[in-house]
């Protein structure tokens, strides 16, 4: 029951935190907010402050920051659609920023204590494409092609999303006792391997993680770990598309991502309770991060949706008339719908 409970705060987080932001923003621009809600269904409580109403509903997943005039005309000042599209945009724009805020924030957490990973070659294999290419023990990898390189995951992931491509690699070589490097580039073809199922540079990295030791330290590996969320969400979303993975396999949905937790929190408890708090906190850094980036594809009905129009709208000086973009939302929306349906019976489904 701790698991799950630990599984639904983690959401409630992330999506208080997202809607906050379109709140906020709301706000500050003087559009009247007409309800903020958390989690989805008939409500468990409400009050009301001002003119908004604030309400917890029964279903953990969700929430929504409804603005006076946001869907319809209103001749209200304080009406969504009667503001500047800049401030539209502001208000659309913050619910994914503030995602990816919470996400540097949980970041700072884990780096502080866990530090950060540096990582160099240990063993490059007889014959193999990185022995030819001339990668050698001890070199540190800082580019495959135009992808930069921070940590060993890194190539993992682009390897992983781009199978048997040939990489233009760039590499640091410690020199004399190890104080000084100097900088070379080769490129090599990865062989694929039939015991591994995968392809391979034929190299063994050995890894340690350091700690920050100053706030510059900190805040950049704090951001390398977002912008890492956020790369790798867009190569599965590649691999998703290329085929690489199946659909059932890439997409989890809430019912599948609460078992994942759920379980990585029993196994994280049983070694101690920082590290429970930790596996907790790099959850919400993936989730958030994650959340920040799929609201904001350019699908109807999403963030990234609205923005589009609203950045038409600022490239025209006029806006699109609202009947149609309401049609091309609310179409976005039953297609979402179809597709949460199929999530969650995929989720149950994989339960059993």
């Amino acid at each position: 029951m701790l698991n799950i409970i630990a599984a639904v705060l983690v959401f409630g987080l992330i999506v208080l935190v997202h809607e906050f932001g379109h709140f906020l923003l709301a706000k500050l621009n003087g559009i009247g907010v007409v309800e903020f809600s958390i989690g989805m269904g008939p409500r468990l409580l409400s009050w009301q402050r001002g003119e908004t109403k604030y309400s917890l509903k029964i279903l953990p997943f969700g929430g929504s920051c409804m603005m006076l005039g946001e869907d319809e005309k209103d001749a209200d000042p304080k009406a969504f659609n009667n503001k500047s599209v800049w401030a539209r945009i502001s208000v659309v724009f913050a619910g994914p920023a503030f995602n990816f805020i919470l996400a540097f924030f949980f970041a700072v957490i884990i780096v502080m204590n866990i530090g950060y990973q540096k990582f160099q070659i240990s063993d490059v294999t007889e014959g193999s494409p990185a022995a030819e290419a001339g990668l050698q023990a001890g070199d540190v990898i800082t580019r495959v092609n135009s992808r930069k390189i921070t940590a060993y995951e890194d190539i993992q992931v682009y390897m992983l999303a781009n199978p048997g491509e040939t990489l233009r690699i760039q590499y640091r070589r410690p020199v004399g006792d190890g104080t000084d490097y100097e900088t070379g580039e080769t490129v090599l073809t990865p062989e694929y391997s039939e015991t591994e199922g995968r392809y391979l540079m034929g190299v063994t990295f050995t890894s340690q993680y350091v700690k920050a030791e100053s706030l510059s330290e900190l805040v950049y590996y704090s951001a390398y770990q977002v912008k890492y969320c956020v790369t790798s969400t867009f190569d599965s979303l590649k691999m998703l598309f290329t085929r690489q993975v199946q659909v059932d396999e890439a997409v989890a949905g809430p019912v599948r991502i609460v078992a994942m937790i759920g379980e990585n929190v029993e196994e994280s408890r049983e070694i101690g309770i920082s590290v429970m708090l930790l596996t907790l906190c790099y959850w919400s850094l993936i989730l958030s991060a994650s959340l920040g980036i799929m609201n904001l594809l350019p699908i109807p009905a999403l963030d990234g949706g609205r923005l589009v129009f609203l950045i038409i709208e600022a490239i025209r000086g006029k806006g699109i008339d609202q009947e149609k973009e309401g049609m091309v939302h609310m179409a976005g929306l039953l297609i979402l719908m179809a597709l949460m349906v199929f999530v969650l019976f995929n989720d149950i489904r994989s339960l059993f």
